[in-house]
């Protein structure tokens, strides 16, 4: 075999590693969204409650106790910084969720 040959057969098993790879993270990313709209349920949950009794929706104790729960229970690769960075996003995400849920400007999520 030539070397453009085995360029050529070199490209063709990365391509299909990337292929499979990739085919990978998409299965992730369906099984993550549907953990994130389960979480999503059950924060509407905790908005109704909160609302109900006039609680508010920030509560950074809990945020804290969130980001401690991250952090002691990550296991890596991802470091520590990225997991929580992950999270504050989720997390200011839910707090928009729990506001226009009580503003009544998004209809509450319905079980698919």
């Amino acid at each position: 075999m030539n070397s453009d040959a085995a360029d050529s057969a070199k490209q063709a098993e990365a391509v299909e590693k990337l292929r499979e790879c990739r085919d990978s993270i998409d299965d992730i990313d369906r099984r993550l969204l549907e953990l994130l709209n389960e979480r999503t349920r059950i924060v509407e949950r905790i908005g109704n409650i909160k609302q109900s009794t006039s609680m508010p929706i920030y509560e950074p104790k809990r945020e804290d106790e969130v980001f401690a729960n991250i952090v002691r229970n990550n296991a890596g690769p991802l470091p520590d910084d990225a997991a929580k960075s992950v999270f504050e996003r989720i997390i200011d995400e839910m707090r928009t969720v729990q506001r226009l849920r009580i503003l009544g400007r998004i209809p509450p999520s319905e079980a698919k």
